[in-house]
């Protein structure tokens, strides 16, 4: 299955109108960077980026983290893209989107796993400051820090088309069985994989798309110890994070679950393919 259709035509000249229009002292060159599944990305200048949904459904989402990511910057270390102004409706464009910072570096996704060990400690020092309880209009999400069984029907009906369902059906079967979250919700990222985690010459530069940012269980966001590395630094992750054993195994099972839907949803994108064969390999491990 390819990615979802747009449901807003966005172009460069489109980009331009909304930021003349309406913060025309940030005007600048626009280059486009990222056509994803929710949102259109393009680089602003050298130190500025845009982000305007393509789909209705990440409205929200867009919204959530122009509320939501000036309080949670200040619960980590690792830079996030805080937005630097708000857009809203123009220009025949439907929806609100925002201006946030450029990060120079490359995703985590373009170093193969096993050159990703360097970021395990970084990674779970972001994931112990994020994870607190949340406020009570903390975003809500349908498919992100819920209980497993939640997604238990759709998973099942991933792995009907996937040709490692022998293996991985039993292993689901064990985790979806496990204990939820009893503790307060906490905040989440919604989805650390690869793709999202951004690196310098330094190390860790960057935490990016909050789009399923949420709170609950924050075994969803230890799934990235599958998304993103491999046995021997999953250990070193796992170590400097709080999570006890049924959490751990919950972790697994959001990593199943993610590792899915990438592994279905990924035909023209081979990038986000990579990454669902490799979590399904991990999972397998361990």
């Amino acid at each position: 299955m390819d990615t979802p259709a747009a449901e807003a035509d966005i172009d460069d000249d489109l980009v331009d109108r909304l930021i003349r229009t309406q913060h025309p002292d940030l005007a600048g060159p626009l280059t486009l960077v990222a056509n994803g599944w929710d949102n259109v990305i393009y680089r602003l200048g050298t130190d500025l980026s845009v982000r305007l949904p393509r789909r209705q459904v990440a409205v929200d989402l867009i919204v959530n983290e122009q509320r939501w990511l000036p309080v949670l910057a200040e619960y980590v270390e690792v830079a996030l893209p805080v937005p630097v102004r708000a857009g809203v409706p123009g220009e025949g464009y439907p929806w609100p989107w925002t201006i946030a910072p450029w990060f120079d570096g490359r995703t985590v996704a373009d170093v193969p796993p096993s050159g990703r060990s360097g970021i395990a400690v970084p990674l779970a020092r972001f994931m112990t400051g994020l994870h607190r309880p949340a406020p009570p209009d903390a975003p809500r999400n349908p498919v992100r820090g819920v209980p497993l069984a939640d997604r238990d029907e759709v998973v099942r009906q991933r792995l009907e088309s996937i040709p490692r369902s022998a293996a991985l059906g039993p292993l689901w079967e064990k985790l979806v069985a496990l204990p939820t979250w009893q503790g307060p919700p906490l905040w989440l990222h919604g989805d650390p994989h690869p793709g999202n985690l951004l690196l310098n010459s330094a190390g860790l530069a960057a935490v990016l798309d909050f789009g399923d940012l949420t709170s609950g269980d924050p075994a969803t966001d230890l799934a990235a110890a599958w998304l993103v590395f491999d046995e021997n630094a999953r250990e070193v992750f796992r170590s400097h994070v709080d999570a006890d054993e049924v959490t751990w195994e919950r972790a697994r099972g959001w990593a199943l679950a993610v590792g899915t839907a990438l592994a279905v949803h990924s035909a023209d994108n081979p990038s986000m393919a990579a990454i669902g064969d490799h979590v399904l390999d991990q999972v397998l491990l361990t």
